[in-house]
């Protein structure tokens, strides 16, 4: 899995923080705390984990999406969630990025529940999660609040494993960067497409076909953050052209990519 975002990446207003080794299989964490309150937008697109932003600060977190507001006190975002922004007076958060292939064990929620949505919290974790908020905000230094998510994940009730032939087929379409076909996939695991698309789309929240197209965008998005043209990068992950590119970042961010890189 990618790493958590620096504090270099971020810019100086931000405390970011990462345990210091990766305590849970299948989740990466990182804390943020916004130094200053400016109230930073931050954007929810499709990335290939499945996201849970955790506020334990004063502040809630606010959702906004086709107009509408709502106040949380904290987020999950499957796969390729409807781009919308997350904004609070000031961040001070635990963020958790899942495998898909662990959020059924982890977050005890089964990926596809979370198709197209920024879901509450709390409609996941209940009354836990208000307890664990108030764990976190009780709590000053970021090293004990790593030991308390630890321990509140390895209690999660599972919701049960992915298939095996699941598994493999999410850790190709990560391995070649998006660029795997999907009646590959189904000769590598003997099963028909049909039978392939309707496992794994229950087990992950998306089809095979978006997978690797949230796994090429994000691979792209990274390139082009990084400083390499919108040419070299539509090359080098396999776009058709450049206006294909363009489509598909629109599509997953709900902006441009000259929007996203600067």
């Amino acid at each position: 899995m990618r790493p958590i975002v620096s504090e270099a990446e971020l810019g100086g207003d931000w405390e970011v923080a990462a345990p210091d080794s990766n305590r849970v299989p299948g989740a990466m964490m990182g804390g943020f705390l916004e130094r200053f309150g400016a109230g930073a937008p931050m954007r929810v697109c499709a990335r290939p984990e499945v996201t849970v932003v955790i506020q334990f600060g004063d502040a809630p977190l606010r959702v906004t999406a086709g107009g509408e507001q709502r106040q949380l006190g904290g987020v999950v975002a499957g796969l390729a969630p409807m781009p919308q922004q997350v904004t609070a007076d000031r961040i001070e958060c635990l963020e958790i990025r899942l495998s898909p292939l662990s959020t059924r064990t982890l977050l005890g929620a089964a990926p596809s529940e979370l198709r197209g949505e920024v879901v509450d919290l709390d409609a996941v974790w209940g009354r836990e999660a208000t307890l664990l908020r108030e764990q976190l905000s009780e709590t000053s230094t970021w090293a004990a609040r790593f030991t308390i998510l630890t321990t509140f994940l390895a209690h999660r009730e599972p919701v049960g494993a992915a298939d095996p032939e699941v598994a493999a087929c999410w850790n190709r379409i990560v391995a070649t960067g998006g660029r795997v076909q999907v009646q590959e996939l189904a000769e590598w695991t003997g099963w028909s497409r049909q039978r392939l698309w309707s496992r794994f789309t229950a087990q992950t929240g998306v089809a095979p076909k978006q997978a690797a197209k949230i796994v090429r965008f994000r691979r792209a998005l990274d390139r082009l953050a990084a400083g390499q043209s919108v040419a070299d990068v539509a090359a080098i992950c396999g776009y058709a052209d450049q206006p294909h590119l363009h489509r598909e970042i629109v599509a997953f961010a709900g902006t441009t990519p000259r929007t996203l890189t600067h």
